[in-house]
């Protein structure tokens, strides 16, 4: 059992955010530590919302947990909502790394070629500080877009393109990258890059069929079935092909679903993982 922390954010209304992350991790075996980054009524692009940070309690939640000796083996990060709070949570995982925990990074700020509602590009500048720290980013291909200031494009791009991306964000300091929801070569797919020792790069593709549904909180689904998977000491490729086969069987399974904005109900499907 590994012990890990979730940094992101609480939603009300939908399986997004922590409310995704919590009952796949805790499925697959480990014990799950939370600090949300804030209280939100409902995901995003409903239009209407309201949010509430919480930078004042994690300023406060951590000192209480050094007192305590809490320790964990890995940290995932995601939705950031205030300066102050990107550099908080940054600062935190850095000394955390250098105690040997991994850090997973999240780079959560847009989807479809555009930023989600809410997110300005201080924000993007501040994840390129917090993508530095990470053992392993797995931004979708939009964030990837914005992270290395790439154009996007719709229709995908080269594989030689993607292996251009990876190293840009191998670049800013991560580990280890991936980019997932990308289009390559005209197929669905993640790709992924890994430094080695002695300045080598390895770099991989898996490919999958994309289903047409678009629910939210997929990407929170991902991560923390990635991460489970890494944490139970399967490679990164490994890991990379059954999360994708999870997720597409998790989509698949609730398609007929009327409202995508609530996200999977993950409880309800911890069978499939």
């Amino acid at each position: 059992m590994k012990q890990i922390l979730l940094i992101n954010d609480v939603v009300g209304c939908s399986h997004v955010g922590m409310v995704a992350m919590l009952p796949i991790l805790t499925h697959q075996g480990h014990a799950v530590y939370n600090l949300p980054t804030a209280l939100v009524s409902n995901t995003l692009d409903y239009g209407c919302f309201n949010v509430m940070e919480t930078t004042g309690y994690m300023r406060g939640t951590l000192p209480v947990w050094q007192q305590l000796g809490f320790r964990f083996d890995a940290v995932c990060t995601g939705l950031m909502f205030s300066e102050e709070q990107a550099r908080l949570v940054e600062d935190y995982c850095r000394r955390l790394r250098d105690e040997g925990t991994r850090v997973y990074v999240d780079p959560i700020m847009g989807d479809g070629g555009r930023l989600y509602n809410g997110i300005s590009q201080r924000q993007v500048e501040l994840m390129r500080q917090m993508v530095g720290v990470a053992d392993l980013t797995f931004p979708n291909l939009t964030e990837a877009c914005l992270l290395t200031d790439t154009p996007f494009r719709a229709e995908g791009m080269t594989w030689d393109e993607a292996c251009r991306m990876l190293d840009a964000l191998l670049a800013l300091g991560a580990r280890s990258a991936l980019i997932t929801s990308a289009r390559v070569d005209n197929r669905s797919c993640v790709v992924g890059a890994s430094s080695e020792p002695g300045g080598r790069v390895s770099r991989f593709k898996v490919v999958y069929d994309e289903i047409p549904v678009a629910f939210h909180g997929t990407g929170d689904v991902f991560s923390a079935v990635l991460v489970g998977l890494l944490l139970n000491g399967n490679t990164l490729e490994q890991s990379v092909q059954r999360t994708v086969e999870v997720v597409c069987r998790l989509i698949d399974r609730n398609r007929q679903l009327p409202d995508k904005y609530r996200g999977i109900p993950i409880e309800q499907c911890l069978d499939l993982l």
